[in-house]
Order: C-alpha cells, then sequence, then structure tokens
C-alpha cells in the first residue's frame, strides 16, 4: 500500500496551488496501476472492473465512505460492471495531493 493511503486530505477551499505536473506525475507513480493524468492535467482517472452490478456498488459505497471521510469526493460513472472514478480539486481547477492520497485510499479497496 502506498505511503498516500496513510494521509489524509487537507481542506481546500482555494488559494491552493496546483500541482506542477513533475510532481503530479511522481505521485502517479505511487498510485495502482490503471491511473492515468487527463490531457490537460486536471484530473486522474481511472476505470475499475468487477464482474457484476453487486460487487460494482459495494465498490462504489466503500468508495463513498473513503470520500465522506476526507471530505473528498470523485466524480463517478457507474456501469453494470465498472465504475469510472475522476478526482480532481475543484476548488482550485486542477490536481492537489488530495487527489491522490483518495485514489491511493480505494485503490487499497481493491
Amino acid at each position: 500500500m502506498s505511503e498516500l493511503a496513510d494521509k489524509h486530505c487537507v481542506p481546500c477551499e482555494g488559494g491552493v496551488p496546483t500541482l506542477e505536473p513533475d510532481v503530479a506525475k511522481a505521485l502517479l507513480g505511487k498510485l495502482a496501476e490503471g491511473w492515468s493524468i487527463s490531457d490537460d492535467g486536471k484530473e486522474i482517472v481511472k476505470d475499475f472492473q468487477f464482474k457484476g452490478y453487486y460487487k460494482t456498488i459495494a465498490f462504489v459505497n466503500a468508495l463513498a465512505w473513503i470520500a465522506n471521510s476526507e471530505g473528498h469526493h470523485p466524480d463517478l460513472e457507474v456501469a453494470y460492471n465498472h465504475c469510472l472514478v475522476r478526482y480532481t480539486t475543484h476548488a482550485v481547477d486542477g490536481l492537489t495531493e488530495n487527489d491522490f492520497i483518495c485514489a491511493a485510499k480505494i485503490d487499497a479497496l481493491i
């Protein structure tokens, strides 16, 4: 498990700088395989695949618990056998360490 998963998100109300591309790329390397940074560098994305609706929804429920605990919520696309997770920090319109912390925590679910 990444050391990112041991950290906690800090409240972000704006005024925090977004991560520099090289820093974001380094943090991406600390996540499980499958995450990518969007072309505009403003979000990280991973599509989690499951064998059936029940397992997908169980993952979504666990992810929701983490998101509420950390106060940092992803955008989700949920279908029968997959959940597309998009993390960005809306308050700063880009990536912060909070995005990678939450991504590491949900990687630990799998």
